[in-house]
């Protein structure tokens, strides 16, 4: 006998944990963005990747979350075995993966990315990228009956965007991500449109969009519907009702996502269900159950006990305006206490002076990582918004956390935003506590 026969064969190496395989996605590419659709269509060719179900992809500056989450709601209810892909995550990964409701276990989205980095060869993906194949190989491997698919940045050249939408849903455009998408609504708005596709429906929530998505629309030949001109809503106390092409439906009770803007991402979703109604069809009692059953972490979520608590992660003018309306909508309080943090990039004095009526105080915190804005600069920024309250700064969203549930009272209201991250700081601190 040889003596190489004689010798113990290697082991072989242990699989990548979950958190392992996170780590050498962070490292793969060296830009956190790089907008193209180059590299994840040579992969996806590679791993000849494709979904044998309606796909439904929700692009737009804010709500898109909330649209995913009733277009699911919906579906589940009807009996569907749904796919949905979002992002991005406020504690665990696989918060961004559901099937039939349920999270992505970690062996799946381990047996995923290993499929992707056999297939990508010398293709170096980013973390986006390589995670929304991977979400793509879990939903096939699942055999989906419809996948809702949420843009991460843009549309256009959005990795989401590697596969064609049956039905594409751009919920609002303003003025985010401007050094990526551009630096007017019409700018902004052309990118998003790049979700619609030829022949197929298109739906817009945003009641005044830009004439650059409505042309592009009408040049590509989708069948767009917009708000207030081709569906729309009419609220009341207990109910409301919508109307589109398919008609009207009566008697829709109010989302569980709280919030009067939450109508009409709701009439958006309806009509992007009329519009595939051939495909999935679903009931009036299913839209009522998916409307009352819809969840998602982080907006505007009050938690339980006193003094109240509401965690949102709006981290733009516009999302601010809407964080502004729903404060003003609820019971008064003696004080409203802000935990803000943000990132470096964002509108932060814009945020502030959208929201700086509402708070009473504020307890600003220097956000993680290399783009959180540190809480000096924070400061600055309300100071340069006209903010008059007091301002207390934190080294971190914890420590900020902690001073404003110390200081505040039974009767009043503690509001923590700007941005996933300091919702999610807040989550972890609250789980420690526990």
């Amino acid at each position: 006998m040889s003596n190489s026969a004689s010798q113990p064969s290697a082991a072989a190496a242990p699989p990548r944990t979950l958190a392992q395989w996170l780590a050498h996605l962070e490292r793969l590419h060296p830009q956190t963005i790089a907008l193209g659709l180059e590299r994840v269509v040579r992969v996806k060719q590679a791993l000849a990747l494709e979904l044998d179900c309606p796909v439904i992809t929700v692009g737009g500056t804010n709500g898109k979350g909330s649209c995913c989450a009733m277009l699911e709601a919906v579906l589940l209810n009807a009996g569907y075995r749904v796919g949905c892909y979002t992002s991005p995550h406020l504690l665990r990964y696989n918060e961004r993966v559901r099937v039939a409701g349920r999270q992505a276990d970690d062996d799946a989205l381990c047996r995923a990315f290993e499929r992707v980095e056999r297939a990508r060869g010398d293709v170096l993906l980013t973390y986006f990228e390589f995670g929304t194949l991977a979400a793509l190989l879990v939903f096939e491997d699942a055999g989906v009956e419809a996948a809702i698919l949420e843009v991460g940045l843009g549309g256009r050249l959005d990795a989401v965007n590697v596969l064609d939408a049956d039905c594409a849903l751009v919920t609002s455009i303003d003025l985010d991500h401007q050094e990526y998408l551009g630096d007017t609504r019409e700018k902004i708005g052309f990118e998003k449109a790049g979700i619609f596709r030829p022949q197929r429906p298109a739906v817009c929530a945003d009641a005044e969009p830009p004439a650059t998505l409505v042309g592009h629309a009408r040049a590509i030949g989708a069948g767009l519907l917009v708000a207030d001109r081709d569906f729309g809503h009419v609220a009341a106390a207990a109910q409301w009702r919508y109307w589109g092409p398919r008609g009207k439906r009566y008697g829709l009770p109010h989302p569980a996502l709280r919030g009067a803007y939450q109508l009409a991402n709701a009439a958006a979703c309806i009509a992007v269900l009329d519009s595939l109604h051939e495909r999935l069809p679903v009931t009036a009692q299913d839209i009522r159950g998916g409307l009352l059953q819809a969840d998602i972490p982080g907006r505007f979520q009050v938690l339980p006990g006193l003094p109240q608590a509401i965690l949102d992660v709006a981290h733009n003018p516009q999302a601010a305006r809407a964080l502004a309306a729903n404060l003003a909508a609820m019971p008064e309080s003696a004080r409203t206490i802000a935990v803000y943090s943000a990132l470096r990039d964002k509108d932060i004095a814009g945020v502030a002076a959208a929201v700086k009526e509402r708070i009473t105080h504020w307890h600003v915190a220097s956000g993680e990582g290399p783009r959180g804005a540190t809480a000096p600069e924070l400061a600055a920024a309300l100071s340069s918004a006209g903010v008059k309250a007091p301002v207390e700064q934190h080294a971190d969203v914890a420590t900020a956390w902690r001073a404003a549930c110390k200081a505040a009272a039974k009767n009043d209201k503690i509001i923590a935003f700007g941005s996933f991250l300091t919702v999610a700081a807040v989550m972890r601190e609250r789980e420690r506590k526990a």
